[in-house]
């Protein structure tokens, strides 16, 4: 795999006009296509059907460019300059040197373990003997449900249907794949057809698609289960890059790591991740994803170690990772120069571009629990993180 280069950066001014276009040209060659939207070229109006009403325009937020992140994936060995759109200063920097600590060791690994998108719709009977026995029809039911399903979409597929029984209501799971789509409209007119079925099948009083709502709200359901896709990154970091790049040691890492976990278990937090929300939100939105889905892809596990030659096993689990590389936003404007950027653009993609999230989380939260363990984080972000005037102090 060839190298990519370190992008390139200004001393003087990196915000300048030949600083810029020079980043993009490089963005460019990687991508293997011209950016025109990236660059400021405007997005027809008529390409933003079927994504909002009432259209004004387009919003704008700052987009940079993080890396080179190597990740051996599923499809194979990448390299890639991960976009991301943000607001906040120093992000980009910190991502980007995490990635060059995971460089230093040979780069991340990252799987996807688990793919499935679920459904939890609820019917409601007269009381627990019925509720029980539809329980006992919709499992024996399920091949004629999973045919029910195939002839609704091309893409998506029933795959499990699991049941619950709550007082005199049937609480059903049922787990979708969806292709290289997110495939939530798929998802939820499947699951109406399942539970409209079943309903008069069973003499169901009332019905309800999201009987059990785990949509965009983090939960104990798809931290466990899976959600989406779910991935899990991991990287060894040399004792010596630590110490050169980042001025720790893995030792400082797995103690600060040991710190948090207290913390996170006192505030029962779903998300035991450090900065993933930082990273996601960046890539999702540069990439045309649904932002909302931030609250249930940020959820996970961070892990550091020492090994047996001293150097810092880390890796990141992300159990519900809602993508799509076709569909929704993706395929217009920025959002399709972006994911061409990253070689995730269209059918095929979708586990990659997951996978290189996973990594990309990974890098993140080295980055900034180093500079918690430095002392660095504050004085990063006066350097980076101000808008200051041009002129100004």
């Amino acid at each position: 795999m060839s190298e990519l280069p370190r992008i390139p950066r200004s001393a003087s001014d990196d915000y300048a006009p030949d600083a810029v276009a020079q980043r993009r040209a490089l963005a460019e060659r990687t991508a293997g296509r011209a950016l025109e939207h990236v660059g400021g070229s405007p997005v027809p109006p008529a390409a933003a059907r079927g994504n909002v009403e009432n259209l004004i325009g387009f919003a704008q937020v700052p987009l940079g460019i993080a890396g080179p992140l190597r990740v051996d994936t599923t499809a194979g060995a990448r390299e890639v300059y991960v976009p991301m759109a943000t607001n906040e200063g120093a992000l980009v920097a910190s991502y980007s040197r995490g990635m060059r600590l995971m460089g230093a060791g040979g780069g991340a690994k990252a799987r996807v373990t688990r793919e499935g998108l679920s459904q939890h719709p609820m019917l409601v009977y007269a009381g627990l003997e019925q509720a029980l026995a539809a329980a006992a029809h919709a499992r024996a039911s399920e091949p004629e449900f999973a045919q029910l399903v195939a002839g609704s979409t091309r893409h998506g597929k029933l795959v499990a249907l699991e049941t619950d029984v709550l007082g005199c209501r049937l609480l059903l799971r049922l787990v979708f794949t969806t292709g290289d789509a997110i495939g939530i409209n798929m998802a939820a007119r499947a699951a109406e057809l399942v539970s409209a079925e079943l309903a008069r099948r069973t003499g169901a009083l009332e019905r309800y698609v999201h009987g059990q709502d785990v949509e965009k709200r983090a939960n104990s359901r798809s931290l466990v289960e899976g959600r989406g896709r779910s991935v899990v990154a991991e990287a060894t970091i040399p004792r010596a890059a630590l110490a050169d790049l980042a001025r720790v040691t893995p030792e400082q890492l797995v103690a600060i790591h040991a710190t948090y976990a207290q913390g996170f278990a006192q505030l029962g937090t779903h998300n035991w991740l450090v900065q993933s929300a930082n990273g996601l939100a960046a890539v999702l939105l540069a990439c045309g994803q649904d932002i909302a889905y931030l609250v249930e892809c940020a959820q996970g596990q961070l892990d550091f170690r020492v090994d047996a030659a001293g150097d810092l096993y880390a890796s990141a689990t992300l159990p519900s990772l809602l993508v799509g590389t076709v569909g929704g936003g993706s395929q217009k404007g920025t959002a399709a120069e972006c994911l061409a950027l990253l070689g995730c653009l269209g059918d095929g993609h979708a586990n990659t571009f997951a996978e290189l999230l996973g990594a990309t989380v990974l890098a993140g939260d080295l980055s900034l629990m180093a500079s918690f363990c430095s002392h660095e984080f504050v004085a990063a972000h006066e350097r980076l993180g101000r808008n200051r005037p041009v002129h100004g102090t």
